[in-house]
């Protein structure tokens, strides 16, 4: 295995570059998960006969390995950080192709914990490399890039699952397969033709809890349990109550994306020029007033255009999500990166384990009453972004300690 310092790889040949396996990497993963949560609310509902409840359940079973990312910190002790992730890339992989194989409740249940664990720990080792290995300088930039290019790779799999699911009569089966073995491949692909990178500072390995990141740990658990009513019940919604097909929400999807593949980068310059408070607070205020209509839908008899718009805008709001990563890469020792991914994690992801279910159960009654609960959490997650000061650093991660002369 061959081992080279980060700040030695210019001998390197381009496509060998850390940046370019970022790349790989962002691309290899949507294709997975997204196509995967394109198909699984026809899929439950056609194949398990899934309720709100059930879906519920589903959710809240898929999030117990984020909640358990805490371990990546133990799992760092025996193995390298990079070929955790890749390796976590091809469980992903794996596990999405074999889906259909268990089209029962316990069935889909036991696979999506598999897969589960694939995406989780994929997902913290990413971030964690992505902020050890890109200048922070080109942080915002990058990271815009890297959510620009995952969104046109997902763009191109919809595009085809849009022209073929109905052409080609294909099945749930084929999908993904195909979806899942794509992401197999690149992650062994990139296991056999890149070296090991050893970034300049090395990382803890035991778990990291600091009190003066006490603002990015609220942000993150705010951000957990508000992304939670999107994925588990925005795509349900659009099922259950305006009965699209897999083509009509895969075309939904589409839209999201090609807003993506435009405006991430754009987003990125923003968060570089005008700071991680600002994007932050115009990104929860929007989802505020986004969750507020999504209750309307149910509480006075809103049509299916007014739910298209809000699912479109609701989707391209999160985007700005990157200037959470961006606000703790400069706040944070170096040596912090790793194990603090893992615990952020775990924080992002304490709501995530109960809230599907009991959300569930109160989808059951009044679906408008859950929006409402997430137009709360949002406003919560606005007041703390305030927080967050013009310039952060160490020592002033908030507006609360002490600025230093040159900051503010």
């Amino acid at each position: 295995m061959q081992i080279v310092a980060l700040n030695d790889t210019g001998h390197l040949p381009r496509w060998r570059q850390p940046v370019v396996l970022l790349f790989l990497m962002a691309i290899a993963m949507p294709v997975s998960f997204n196509v995967w949560n394109a198909l699984l609310n026809n899929f439950v509902i056609e194949v398990a006969s899934f309720d709100g409840a059930d879906i519920g359940w589903l959710h809240s079973v898929r999030e117990v390995p984020g909640f358990l990312a805490v371990g990546v910190i133990a799992l760092l002790l025996l193995i390298r950080e990079q070929v955790l992730g890749l390796v976590s890339l091809a469980l992903l992989g794996a596990a999405t192709a074999v889906t259909a194989w268990f089209p029962s409740f316990g069935g889909i249940l036991t696979i999506t914990m598999l897969s589960s664990i694939g995406f989780h720990y994929y997902e913290t080792v990413a971030q964690s490399l992505q902020l050890q290995w890109i200048d922070k300088k080109r942080a915002p930039q990058t990271l815009g890039w890297l959510i620009s290019v995952g969104s046109l790779t997902t763009f191109v799999a919809y595009v085809l699952l849009v022209l073929t699911w109905k052409a080609f009569d294909l099945s749930y089966n084929f999908v993904y397969l195909a979806a899942g073995g794509f992401t197999f491949l690149v992650a062994v692909y990139c296991i056999l033709a890149y070296p090991q990178f050893e970034a300049p500072n090395p990382q803890k390995r035991k778990m990291v809890l600091k009190r003066r990141y006490w603002l990015y740990y609220a942000l993150q658990f705010m951000a957990g349990a508000r992304r939670q009513i999107f994925i588990v019940f925005a795509g349900f919604m659009m099922v259950e109550k305006f009965g699209f097909e897999v083509n009509q929400l895969t075309g939904l999807y589409l839209i999201n994306l090609a807003i993506n593949i435009v405006l991430a980068p754009v987003f990125g310059k923003f968060v570089a020029r005008f700071g991680e408070r600002r994007a932050l607070m115009f990104e929860y205020a929007g989802l505020a007033v986004v969750f507020f209509l999504y209750g309307g839908i149910y509480f006075f008899g809103w049509g299916v255009v007014l739910a298209m718009v809000l699912y479109i805008a609701d989707h391209l709001f999160f985007a700005l999500a990157l200037a959470l990563k961006t606000y703790f890469q400069k706040i944070a020792d170096p040596e912090d990166i790793a194990p603090t991914a893992a615990v952020a994690f775990s924080i992002n992801h304490i709501s995530a384990v109960f809230l599907p279910v009991g959300l569930g159960y109160l989808w059951l009654t009044s679906p408008g009453a859950v929006y409402g609960l997430a137009s709360a959490m949002a406003l919560v997650s606005l007041a703390l972004a305030a927080l967050i000061p013009r310039h952060p650093v160490k020592g002033h991660e908030t507006r609360l300690s002490r600025a230093p002369v040159a900051a503010e």
